[in-house]
């Protein structure tokens, strides 16, 4: 989307116009100022239960080889109470307190103390000090974006470590793998009430601020839209990509090594997990001046939902795949990983190749070729919330002229893909595919209902033009 602004002049205003300006373009902004009961109902649900979620799968694999049947098997027949589970389950640990501090304290130095100097030696990466999109109240922040440089320091660490310093052993992170979860939950709760209490008392921007009234909607979904502490640690930006995208690929390491001193071998299916999933972490970071662009910093206020589903959710439930498969160690023959393999490299093409189109339009104000022609688009204009005008363009043309989110297409099949390396003895690491297609097909949803409020007509015009949205001819 390439957008360029027009202020109205003040005496065109006088107090009143101005605040129902600023309360209709509220609206259109961010996530919801009133709760609907199934909202209520939804996030009550995920309060109570997502941690419980989360401690079922990591417990399965610890106590019961990955199943995630027979746990409750041995509840109803009575085989087992939850007590004896519980009492089964690794505490927390000085060990593992300490390995956390110093993880989160190692990752928070290196965000706001270390500049990024990668994109003075790397072509085409887009580093150091970037502007984030126009908030709801019309600021533009600020970013230190060095996320690839973080991920580079921390993995040359690694592997010094692991083949010349030897300070602990690669297999740390799956030994402490539980008591590590419940130091990951301490922090998680403990950012997002603290968020909530800064949003209430020393906010970052007052008028970025949004107050249902509610609060466990206000605690789940945020109030405060880019909380901060000084002027560069900003909570999104870190607990969206650092510590839990850093440590994905050490954890998918920490199993690997796992399965070579459990096995004597690391089997094709664990090379695969590392390979493609450290290939959407690099993604991630390479692009992360790119991800300032998205709806997660884009949209998304800072609460429960980011602070602890990135502490937690993100690292223990995403890592599933290698996870499962130190417990039963699968050796793909030739043609089976081959086909995985391509599965998940066609998906991350689309997958970037959406997205870089998107990007490129939008730096060039759609003054570019796409497939090889000047792309098409749709012309809107939105109002931010001190009044000032914007113009947008949103494209109808390339990948974006086949599907509205073919972007989330591409990440499916690669989310489908880690899955498979699995095989299909047990549904456990299944579950990242089901969640993300749940995920990505709300996220469509919610995307979409914003964008209408934020556009009206222009938007029902736009999806008549592109009237897919994630599968073409389907949905």
């Amino acid at each position: 989307m390439a957008a360029h602004q027009e202020k109205k002049p003040s005496e065109e205003r006088n107090h009143r116009s101005m605040q129902n300006d600023t309360r209709t373009a509220q609206v259109q902004w961010g996530r919801a100022w009133e709760v609907d009961w199934f909202s209520l109902a939804s996030i009550l649900f995920l309060l109570l239960f997502a941690p419980f979620i989360v401690y079922y799968f990591i417990m399965s694999c610890d106590q019961y080889q990955c199943s995630l049947i027979d746990p409750l098997i041995d509840l109803f027949t009575g085989n087992k109470h939850l007590s004896d589970i519980w009492n089964k389950t690794p505490t927390l640990t000085y060990r593992a307190a300490g390995i956390y501090t110093l993880w989160v304290a190692f990752q928070v130095f290196l965000y706001v103390f270390i500049p990024d100097f990668c994109h003075k030696f790397l072509p085409g990466y887009v580093g150091g000090v970037q502007e984030g999109a126009v908030t709801p109240a019309g600021a533009v922040n600020k970013y230190e974006i060095n996320g690839l440089q973080a991920w580079m320091i921390t993995h040359v660490l690694w592997f010094a470590n692991a083949y010349y310093f030897h300070w602990f052993s690669p297999t740390i992170i799956f030994d402490n793998w539980i008591p590590l979860l419940w130091c990951s939950n301490v922090l998680g709760y403990a950012v997002s009430t603290f968020a909530m209490i800064k949003s209430y008392f020393f906010p970052t921007s007052a008028k970025d601020c949004k107050f249902t009234g509610n609060f466990f909607y206000d605690y789940m979904m945020g109030i405060e839209f880019n909380p901060r502490i000084g002027k560069w640690f900003d909570f999104k930006l870190f607990f969206n990509g650092r510590p839990g995208i850093v440590a994905w690929t050490l954890i998918n390491l920490s199993y690997a090594a796992k399965q070579q001193e459990l096995y004597g071998q690391v089997t094709n299916s664990m090379i695969l997990v590392n390979v493609l999933q450290g290939i959407y972490v690099l993604d991630f970071f390479w692009n992360e001046a790119w991800y300032l662009k998205t709806i997660d910093i884009c949209h998304d206020h800072f609460g429960w939902y980011l602070g602890w589903g990135d502490c937690v959710w993100l690292p223990y439930l995403y890592t599933l795949q290698g996870l499962y498969l130190v417990y039963h160690p699968v050796q793909l023959c030739t043609a089976n990983a081959t086909g995985i393999l391509l599965l998940g490299l066609i998906g991350y093409y689309i997958f970037r190749m959406t997205n870089h189109q998107k990007d490129l339009f939008r730096r060039t104000n759609g003054n570019c070729k796409i497939w090889g022609k000047k792309p098409e688009y749709i012309e809107c204009s939105y109002m931010s919330v001190d009044g000032t005008k914007y113009y947008s363009k949103l494209m109808t043309s390339g990948f974006w002229g086949w599907a509205r989110h073919f972007n989330y297409t591409g990440d499916l099949m690669g989310s489908l893909a880690y899955c498979l390396t699995c095989g299909f003895e047990h549904i456990l690491p299944y579950f990242y595919i089901v969640y993300m297609t749940i995920l990505l097909t709300h996220r469509c949803i919610r995307d979409e209902h914003r964008c209408f409020s934020k556009y009206g007509k222009d938007w029902k015009r736009y999806t008549a033009a592109v009237p897919y949205r994630l599968i073409p001819g389907i949905f």
